[in-house]
């Protein structure tokens, strides 16, 4: 049984930082591509960063820049480092392998 868990997400003003985490387990995480998606209210949920498993990475091009997705397939987690957040960025965050989802993390970003 797959399952994913979130975790990092809160409340901070425009321009400061989170690090958001997804532990997976049921999967062999070292051959799984590990997505970050979010959804804001009113909006279709979209893709925010991916990580392969030989070691690629893809970003929106919103992020591009001041995110980065990173993994530790020991700890079976994988990482979305945020920088110089906007408000724009407000968002319910998912961690994303196949069509297993977790459950998602709120990031508020004040102005």
């Amino acid at each position: 049984q797959v399952q994913l868990v979130e975790s990092g997400g809160g409340l901070v003003q425009a321009g400061e930082s989170l690090r958001l985490s997804c532990a997976a387990s049921g999967i062999i995480f070292s051959i799984a591509g590990m997505g970050w998606h979010r959804q804001a209210p009113g909006n279709p949920r979209e893709f925010v960063a991916v990580s392969t498993s030989d070691g690629r990475t893809n970003y929106a091009d919103s992020v591009k820049g001041r995110f980065t997705i990173s993994r530790d397939n020991a700890k079976k987690t994988v990482y979305l480092q945020m920088n110089s957040l906007k408000p724009e960025d407000t968002a319910v965050y998912y961690c994303r392998v196949g069509n297993f989802w977790g459950p998602g993390t709120q990031v508020t970003v004040s102005s």
